[in-house]
């Protein structure tokens, strides 16, 4: 019992130990039994799954507030909500790698499932290596709100995030150096083919596994934004790796439902653009009048507010042009 109270990352070791329990119980019900035969999910068990995890993630958010006090609840609920939005401009570029490696979407939740371990473990890295830094050089969080801040303007500018999957490096470089087969094979992510050159039988990747790499490697640059974006609304480890992980939880949920309609979030990028900038700026304004901390509640407020505007502004616009 010692044990389990003991302190880790500023939380009892239980604490922890209870929300990768958790975790772990989710994804085995979602590969085990929501989705043991692979099927193709449709809009409305993507509605009532993305339900579920919002659902899931804020009841977890009720036991921060009722273990660690109203002022960690009110951060967790922030830094769920910040990062659900900025996890939607991940949608758009998941849908664009989708498309241009020609995934069927039966496979599509394979892709993102494993992709979710693979975030899980990227995040915590990350994290801790961030609150490790932020523990020893409290100045680096007012680099991290300059980041944010020049991240979101510069996110305003036209045609930013525009690309073109074709000449992206990474996917250059893996078509060159490793054998890649030119078809889907199944669910597989390796093959073993006959060489066209030398004619000995070897491992071949799919295009399914591009596309594995490919968004773990997007969630990794999207990472750089989100990480320091939580970290300017609170630097405890706990309250920021929860609202992380249950937001990405209901990411692959919430992409079904999503990738059909995108074209009527047409604003949400400038929304983020936004969100960026106040949570980047509140650090610097609560300096300068003089505060310990902006209010957790105006932050959360305002940031609703942020959201809602892009999203109701783009649903406005979309429905005039269609």
């Amino acid at each position: 019992m010692d044990i389990l109270t003991s302190i880790f990352l500023g939380q009892p070791l239980w604490m922890w130990l209870g929300f990768l329990g958790l975790v772990a119980l989710l994804l085995a019900f979602d590969l085990g039994v929501l989705h043991r035969d692979g099927h193709e999910i449709e809009v409305r068990e993507s509605l009532m799954l993305s339900g579920f995890y919002i659902a899931l993630g804020l009841a977890f958010g009720s036991f921060v507030w009722w273990q660690l006090g109203a002022q960690s609840g009110l951060e967790y609920l922030t830094g769920f909500v910040v990062e659900k939005s900025l996890a939607m401009d991940n949608v758009f570029v998941i849908a664009m790698i989708f498309g241009y490696l020609a995934i069927p979407r039966h496979l599509q939740h394979r892709v993102l499932f494993w992709g979710i371990l693979g975030v899980i473990v990227l995040r915590a890295i990350m994290i801790g290596f961030g609150a490790t830094l932020v523990s020893e050089f409290g100045w680096l969080l007012y680099v991290f709100a300059a980041f944010l801040i020049f991240t979101g303007i510069r996110m305003m500018m036209p045609g930013h995030g525009e690309t073109d999957l074709g000449t992206n490096p990474v996917l250059v470089f893996m078509k060159k150096r490793f054998r890649v087969t030119e078809q889907l094979h199944g669910d597989k992510f390796f093959v073993r083919l006959a060489d066209p050159r030398t004619g000995r039988v070897v491992r071949f990747m799919t295009p399914l596994f591009l596309a594995l790499v490919m968004i773990e490697i997007a969630d990794v640059i999207f990472a750089v934004d989100s990480v320091p974006a939580i970290f300017a609304i609170t630097t405890d480890p706990y309250i920021v790796y929860t609202s992380n992980i249950f937001a990405i939880l209901g990411l692959r949920a919430l992409y079904f439902a999503l990738a059909a309609i995108l074209h009527r979030f047409a604003y949400l990028k400038q929304a983020l653009a936004v969100l960026l900038v106040f949570i980047g700026s509140k650090i610097f304004v609560a300096d300068f009048l003089g505060w310990e901390k902006f209010p957790a509640e105006w932050s959360l407020g305002i940031t609703f507010v942020i959201l809602a505007s892009g999203i109701g502004y783009s649903l406005w616009r979309t429905a005039r042009v269609h």
